[in-house]
């Protein structure tokens, strides 16, 4: 935005940033808050702390010292930013998803050679899980966490001067001691927890294949007794929905084990979508994007897909009363002049959800790619410099606070001056 811009603003962007950080008790905290938004709002190649403050007109140590060395907390304004985007967006769907942050030292909390998919490869960065709240017309984030590779871990480490230059870094980082090295999908179920303890209620949680492939996390959704459609790799084990399981008998025919057990090894869900075959295949459109053609000038953003009730197998997933694996829907999606499938989901909503359903939410994550792009291109969510553990997180959640700013503007008045 221009300065003329984001100061016809002001006085929205001055209630919305009261309510945001009201729990900062000190009036001149929130006036910094007020001020750091402002700067990320700017137009201005970088967004990070010196050229916020030469384009604000204002000294850079004040947003140094508000993002540094203050200490107000991340967790009560990111609970208030949840309420507002709940109240705002309507969420059809909670979205989990992670981004990369391209790093060039290796001081900055998290950094390590890592795979991200945001570079698509192996490279020298931090990590960040973040929890969206989305429809097709909106969305936000409402919650990150920092991912800690093993090496920033000192109780990970193999020998004493690893566990030693461990500590040694955490310290630096500011890195409280309870914040250890977890999978991704554990701080994934964290955040999802966090925000149902502020009295939030998921709709139903998303997510690609980094966070599907892990039985645990699809079982944690479970036992939480939340619904969800997450993206899974094609060689995840399943059985049909007709397999059961038997009590096998040796050849006196006595029973072999106490227990049913299923005869047939499983398979993989492509080996079950292919098997099922093109005949059960039906085309769904589950949004109208905007790009029109002369032969589809709807904009009509469909596939063809199958849809089926399967049993995934793993020895983690709790067993029903009979001995049998829990069924659950399998999404694939098998685009014309292709061998097999593409792309696979699995679901636990109730059975008579309709496909077009499953297939909407197995589609949602691309608002998140939105998301990202905006906080990253427009807003400098990975222009952050400081080398702080909190630092960091502050900075993420005035980008987040930045954002749904920008979001309330689209929704509620689309034409005022320096929306986008």
């Amino acid at each position: 935005m221009k300065k003329h811009e984001v100061t016809a603003l002001q006085g929205q962007l001055s209630s919305y940033v009261e309510n945001i950080f009201a729990s900062l008790s000190r009036k001149d905290q929130r006036a910094k808050g007020n001020l750091y938004v402002q700067g990320l709002l700017l137009d201005g190649q970088r967004k990070s702390i010196q050229p916020m403050a030469e384009r604000l007109g204002v000294d850079h140590q004040q947003l140094q010292q508000f993002t540094a060395s203050s200490t107000w907390a991340v967790e009560p304004v990111r609970r208030q930013m949840a309420r507002a985007a709940t109240n705002l967006i309507q969420p059809q769907a909670w979205v989990i998803d992670d981004t990369g942050f391209t790093k060039d030292g290796l001081a900055s909390p998290g950094v390590a050679r890592q795979y991200s998919g945001t570079l698509g490869k192996v490279g020298n960065c931090q990590i960040a899980v973040s929890l969206h709240m989305a429809t097709d017309q909106a969305s936000s984030p409402i919650n990150w966490r920092l991912y800690l590779p093993e090496v920033w871990d000192d109780t990970c480490a193999t020998t004493e001067q690893a566990a030693h230059e461990a500590a040694i870094r955490r310290a630096k980082a500011g890195i409280p001691e309870g914040v250890r090295h977890e999978p991704k999908w554990v701080q994934a179920l964290d955040m999802i927890d966090q925000a149902t303890n502020w009295g939030l209620t998921p709709p139903v949680v998303t997510a690609d294949a980094g966070y599907g492939d892990a039985t645990a996390f699809r079982q944690g959704l479970q036992d939480r007794g939340i619904d969800y459609v997450v993206a899974v790799t094609h060689t995840t084990s399943a059985r049909p929905q007709d397999a059961q399981p038997e009590i096998l008998q040796n050849a006196s025919g006595r029973a072999a084990v106490s227990k049913p057990r299923y005869r047939q090894p499983a398979q993989s869900v492509k080996q079950l979508a292919v098997a099922a075959g093109r005949k059960q295949l039906r085309q769904v459109t589950w949004r109208h994007g905007t790009k029109t053609s002369p032969n589809n000038r709807a904009a009509a953003m469909r596939s063809r897909f199958l849809v089926l009730r399967i049993r995934p197998a793993n020895r983690h997933i709790p067993l029903q009363d009979d001995g049998s694996q829990p069924q659950v829907w399998l999404i694939a999606q098998w685009p014309p002049h292709h061998p097999a499938p593409t792309d696979y989901w699995l679901s636990n909503l109730p059975a008579d959800t309709p496909p077009k359903t499953l297939v909407r939410l197995a589609k949602q994550r691309w608002r998140i790619e939105h998301d990202y792009r905006e906080l990253k291109t427009g807003l400098g969510l990975d222009h952050f410099e400081g080398r702080s553990y909190h630092g960091f997180h502050r900075h993420l959640t005035l980008v987040t606070a930045a954002q749904l700013f920008l979001t309330q503007l689209r929704l509620t008045d689309p034409k005022v001056d320096g929306a986008p």
